[in-house]
């Protein structure tokens, strides 16, 4: 698929509006996504109105394609339909464990992959807001989600408004291994790295940012340990919250 070879990240969104029909016809499409046992463990909340994206916008960090966007998908991991299912059926569901919420968060993950897939190749743009997960709570509070349901993606949608120079990757031999996994070498490393560090952009954040290389953009800077201790301490509360404990 062309859409994916050439695709890019939108934030810049024109004023046209997505169709309800275009949008559910994409998300029927995406949930031929692979399931754990069938079950479909994700439900996808639809964000439209205004009011909601500015209520929205703050647990996002404020990002402007939340306001921007004409739709905001917030994607969830939820057993909660399912184990109301298994209890209208005399069936006593066992899913309030860690366990059950990787499952979950495997099937809904799976399903926002679907839907950004078919979204760019029907001629929309994307953003992926990994936002959801710093910020649970407040999400689930303003969404009222109920026991078994977490946020795990949000997404925003529109027809794009601008076309943003693709981002690198890296090359597939620093990806792939074969039958076994193969500890890299710093010879490994360093050229799996080189093309990044040697783009001009991540030239400019290292020299504005004043540190001496790229890697410590994001150790330092972008994903601080003492960040990541602090909300994954946030996740675990809410999933405990949520039933998941």
């Amino acid at each position: 698929m062309e859409s994916i070879r050439n695709r890019r990240t939108i934030r810049k969104y024109k004023s046209q509006d997505i169709p309800e029909e275009l949008l559910n016809s994409l998300l029927e499409e995406a949930s031929r996504a692979s399931t754990m046992g069938n079950m479909q463990l994700y439900s996808a909340v639809i964000t439209r109105s205004e009011e909601m994206k500015s209520k929205l916008a703050p647990m996002h960090f404020n990002q402007p394609m939340v306001t921007g966007a004409p739709v905001v998908v917030t994607f969830c991991a939820d057993f909660n339909r399912f184990s109301l299912w298994c209890k209208q059926r005399k069936a006593e569901p066992g899913y309030d464990n860690f366990l059950s919420f990787i499952n979950a968060l495997s099937d809904a993950l799976l399903f926002t992959q679907n839907f950004c897939t078919l979204a760019e190749d029907a001629g929309l743009g994307i953003c992926y807001l990994g936002t959801t997960i710093y910020n649970p709570a407040p999400i689930i509070e303003l969404l009222k989600l109920p026991k078994l349901v977490i946020p795990v993606a949000t997404i925003t949608v529109g027809y794009p408004d601008e076309l943003p120079v693709q981002p690198d990757r890296l090359p597939l031999r620093g990806i792939i291994h074969n039958e076994v996994y193969k500890q890299y070498s710093e010879k490994d490393i360093d050229d799996i790295y080189s093309y990044k560090e040697s783009l001009p952009e991540n030239k400019n954040f290292v020299e504005i940012n004043h540190t001496e290389t790229l890697a410590q953009i994001f150790t330092d800077i972008r994903y601080k340990k003492a960040d990541n201790e602090l909300m994954s301490s946030g996740l675990v509360k809410v999933l405990k919250e949520q039933g998941f404990f």
